[in-house]
């Protein structure tokens, strides 16, 4: 198993470093850590992928499902990644167009933390 996931808080987010290779047989590990982020109440969430070498579908499927559950609970996911072949996948894939992707990590903490939502009340 050749991935890393190491977490830290920073500028109101979580911070998700991961490492290594993302593939069907160390996506689990990614998988299992962000579930337990989110269901810990993290729900803005800043994926660090810049320490990635390699991710195939099933990592591209972890975090589009991550992705959702973030989005239903009104939080945010913003991704890292400096790597053409890593970047190359989800430009394959179209997701460039569902994530929000920046190249260096103070360019994704600069992005203001979205403010907790208000229920709207129903109109009389």
């Amino acid at each position: 198993m050749d991935v890393s996931v190491h977490t830290y808080e920073q500028g109101g987010r979580t911070v998700v470093e991961v490492g290594g290779e993302i593939d069907v047989y160390t996506a689990p590990v990614m998988r299992e850590k962000l579930v337990a982020l989110h269901e810990a109440g993290q729900h803005h969430l800043i994926i660090d992928l810049r320490a990635v070498r390699f991710m195939d579908s099933t990592g591209l499927g972890v975090l589009v499902g991550v992705l959702k559950r973030v989005r239903l609970a009104a939080g945010s996911l913003l991704l890292v990644i400096d790597s053409e072949r890593v970047l190359k996948v989800f430009r394959i894939t179209a997701l460039t167009q569902l994530f929000s992707i920046y190249r260096t990590l103070p360019e994704a903490l600069a992005v203001p933390v979205p403010a907790p939502s208000t229920p709207s009340s129903p109109s009389p």
